[in-house]
């Protein structure tokens, strides 16, 4: 229970690594604040176990992560009813594949406010809260292709490269005041949304499920293996240790060798 007495905000967390970042943290005993859509029955179970879990306080905020004004009012919320945030774990994301000349400038501005601006609003609200602590976590989930490109995927791999660059850069400006900013980059990982995508794949292009996993899904992967939730909340539970306290602006590979080709 090595952050019993923390608190964290985990964006995009109602399911997939989000979810398994939030048990996580609960596990270790921080208080959590929760964020995501989903249906509101099983958000409340999911709620309710963080609560068993961690001993502390579990919320759950519906903050549209598109909106700054809600972005805003869920750190406030954060820090009136659990004393924070003291990590902030930023996991929202959204995608959409098109060729660049057919891409939907409605979809580019919507994936650059929710997978790179949001986290520049979460930064920038919590980092006083932090230096007033002297202690902070900020910790972003980026991708593989945050340091690779795929073809069909402008806006996502914009903003994933830009959140690398914001996370070394908020990195450089709290170096001195204990506070750490990291990025981790999965490659594909295995949760609901990717399992539900292969029975459209297969119809679509008359493949078998086997076909699917190993020469679409896991083409880029060396391993073969898709990358577990579990992995990925590992590695950002031991960034919030003191352990971890020298790495700052790391972009941390979980892609089963993608880029290390």
């Amino acid at each position: 229970m090595f952050l019993k007495g923390k608190s964290a905000i985990v964006t995009g967390s109602t399911s997939g690594i989000g979810l398994a970042y939030a048990k996580a943290l609960a596990g270790a005993g921080a208080s959590v604040m929760i964020n995501g859509f989903g249906d509101a029955a099983a958000i409340e179970t999911e709620r309710a176990g963080l609560e068993a879990l961690s001993g502390a306080k579990a919320l759950y905020d519906a903050a549209d992560m598109s909106k700054p004004d809600q972005i805003a009012a869920m750190v406030a919320r954060a820090n009136a009813e659990l004393g924070g945030p003291d990590i902030v774990v930023s996991n929202a994301g959204i995608q959409h594949v098109s060729k660049i000349e057919d891409f939907p400038p409605e979809k580019w501005d919507a994936i650059l406010a929710i997978n790179l601006s949001s986290t520049f609003h979460l930064m920038r609200l919590a980092v006083p809260h932090m230096k007033a602590k002297g202690w902070g976590r900020i910790i972003s989930t980026a991708s593989a292709h945050s340091l690779v490109a795929s073809p069909n995927k402008a806006a996502y791999v914009a903003a994933k490269h830009g959140l690398a660059g914001l996370t070394k850069t908020v990195a450089l400006e709290t170096a001195t005041f204990g506070i750490t900013v990291n990025c981790i980059s999965p490659g594909y990982v295995w949760t609901p949304l990717v399992e539900n995508q292969i029975p459209d794949t297969m119809a679509s292009r008359g493949l078998t499920r086997e076909q699917v996993v190993n020469d679409v899904l896991l083409a880029a992967q060396p391993t073969k293996q898709f990358v577990q939730p579990d992995q990925v909340a590992a590695m950002m539970l031991y960034l919030c240790r003191d352990e971890a306290s020298a790495i700052t602006g790391a972009n941390m590979s979980i892609d089963g060798g993608w880029t290390a080709a």
